[in-house]
């Protein structure tokens, strides 16, 4: 039987090996072996990576949000011209921006501010 500690750790996993190493991870945190920090360490290292972001999805998620392009380069912390760049397919998003366009995509701008 699963318990509701163990599906809340369940995410989007890379393998079916990483997704034994996770179960076998939130055991042993569940029975005290692991701390909740080093068992973050092993969620981020069993999650998907996130899909890239071309401009048309960049520029999709700014109208969705309404948000202006240095109103949404504000809330990622990067300047206009890297959002404009984006936008027009010069540069892309990776890192900390790449997850926080993640993030404002699946959760919405309350979850960012």
């Amino acid at each position: 039987m699963t318990t509701p500690a163990k599906t809340a750790t369940k995410t989007k996993v890379k393998s079916r090996l990483f997704d034994a190493v996770q179960e076998t991870a939130a055991d042993l945190h569940r029975l005290g072996f692991i701390d909740k920090r080093k068992m973050g360490q092993y969620e981020a290292l069993c999650m998907e990576p996130i899909a890239p972001y071309d401009s048309e999805k960049i520029r999709a998620l700014r109208a969705h949000l309404n948000l202006s392009q240095s109103v949404l380069a504000a809330v990622l912390n990067t300047s206009t011209s890297t959002v404009r760049k984006w936008e027009l397919g010069d540069k892309h998003p990776s890192g900390p921006s790449l997850k926080l366009l993640d993030l404002l995509e699946r959760k919405g701008l309350e979850a960012v501010l």
